[in-house]
């Protein structure tokens, strides 16, 4: 469920009239809805009934508002840079609740790791392994690692957004991972914790997960007649959502079938939600600038690929609604933005409101990795970031100036 509803034909955000909005701050720009946040983190994390951390995965939206909300409700953070280990601490997020994910850590981003003191680190290589020995030993701490491992199973996902498969280049692959724990438990300055495991994202079946756990499971049971304990299982994200017509779990039954599976095992369960919780708990808000008719039927609005880069990446479908509802009814064609390439939509060959210029559109599910992926291409400012909370809003992100654009560039 979201709290994004029409009152009188007027699209709202919980009760703010999103016309409202768009008067003061300009368009594009993504709305949340701290209503629907709050629901979709408290009825994830309330569906486990075992000892668990729910870690967001701040990739999906990391503006630290809502990495703070979350914190406010006991959450942590999955982190793959050092920039977002930055947010998630600026943002209040305990570290003892904060996991180091990605295959590309660099020595400075493992030393800010150990200095925040995270709970863990999940290693995804050997060398990544002995780079943490170096920096721990250097810095005279113990650094609790776990390893990703990969279980070699298909997400029956989009293969961009696949990453439990042998071919992936995430992890290290399960059939090798005995020897890595056997070389961590002996390195001076490792403590081993945990094993991690994550196979994509946008899932909508709980099998590819059931059958992950099983391959993981059995490896622990490897790693404990080895003498390696686990503390902790990181079992990753990756539960789907409702873009079209897709049929994804929900929370609770993605619980019911990972407990049926973790009966025997002594671990406190990590995991790592993304696009569950924000996905559809955020939109993005258009103007319809002009439209034409050439071999179809486009409208051109005032965001482009640079602001979300879901349809151009991955022929991702987006719902797309208009903020007020005049009976116009429905058209088919596409919704283009100003980005000077031909792979710039948001909707191709989709039907979408009948619209004119000035009109306002609702681009739906676009909480997850919506913002976080923008960018600046064609010199475009990125967008503000707005919270709705109940009758009233706030801008949790400035909409960028052109002197932003500048920011720390010189001419010699």
């Amino acid at each position: 469920m979201n709290h994004f509803n029409y009152q009188d034909n007027i699209f709202h955000c919980e009760d703010v009239d999103i016309r409202e909005i768009a008067k003061e701050i300009g368009t594009p720009f993504y709305l949340y809805s701290k209503a629907t946040l709050t629901h979709h983190f408290k009825t994830f994390d309330q569906a486990f009934s075992v000892p668990h951390i729910t870690c967001f995965a701040t990739k999906a939206c990391s503006n630290i508002a809502i990495l703070n909300l979350f914190a406010s409700l006991g959450g942590g953070a999955d982190i793959v840079s050092g920039g977002e280990l930055f947010r998630a601490l600026k943002a209040g997020i305990d570290p003892q609740k904060i996991v180091y994910s990605g295959v590309g850590k660099s020595r400075d981003e493992l030393r800010f790791g150990l200095e925040s003191q995270i709970l863990m680190f999940n290693v995804e290589s050997q060398q990544e392994l002995l780079a943490l020995q170096d920096v721990a030993a250097e810095m005279g701490v113990q650094a609790p690692v776990s390893f990703r491992v990969n279980p070699d199973v298909d997400p029956k996902t989009h293969a961009y957004i696949s990453t439990g498969l042998a071919k992936n280049k995430f992890g290290i692959p399960i059939g090798d991972a005995l020897e890595a724990y056997q070389q961590a438990a002996a390195l001076a300055n490792i403590t081993v914790q945990g094993v991690s495991c994550h196979i994509g994202s946008q899932l909508t079946d709980v099998s590819p997960f059931v059958e992950s756990l099983q391959k993981v499971k059995n490896f622990i049971s490897t790693l404990q007649h080895t003498g390696i304990a686990i503390k902790y299982l990181d079992l990753g994200g990756g539960l789907g959502i409702n873009y079209e017509d897709e049929e994804p779990p929900v929370p609770a039954q993605y619980a019911q079938a990972l407990e049926a599976e973790l009966k025997d095992l002594d671990c406190t369960l990590i995991l790592e939600p993304g696009r569950v919780i924000v996905g559809n708990a955020g939109i993005l808000v258009t103007k319809v600038l002009y439209t034409k008719q050439g071999g179809k039927k486009f409208t051109i609005v005032d965001a482009g690929m640079n602001d979300l880069a879901r349809p151009s990446l991955y022929g991702a479908y987006h719902a797309i609604l208009p903020v007020e509802d005049r009976g116009q009814g429905i058209e088919t064609g596409d919704v283009v933005g100003p980005i000077c390439e031909t792979g710039d939509f948001l909707s191709r060959d989709k039907t979408m409101p009948a619209s004119q210029s000035d009109d306002l559109l609702a681009i739906m599910s676009a909480g997850a990795y919506g913002f976080t992926m923008s960018s600046n291409y064609n010199s475009r400012p990125r967008v503000a970031e707005v919270l709705g909370d109940g009758e009233t809003f706030h801008v949790i992100r400035q909409r960028e100036t052109y002197e932003m654009l500048i920011a720390g560039e010189k001419i010699p």
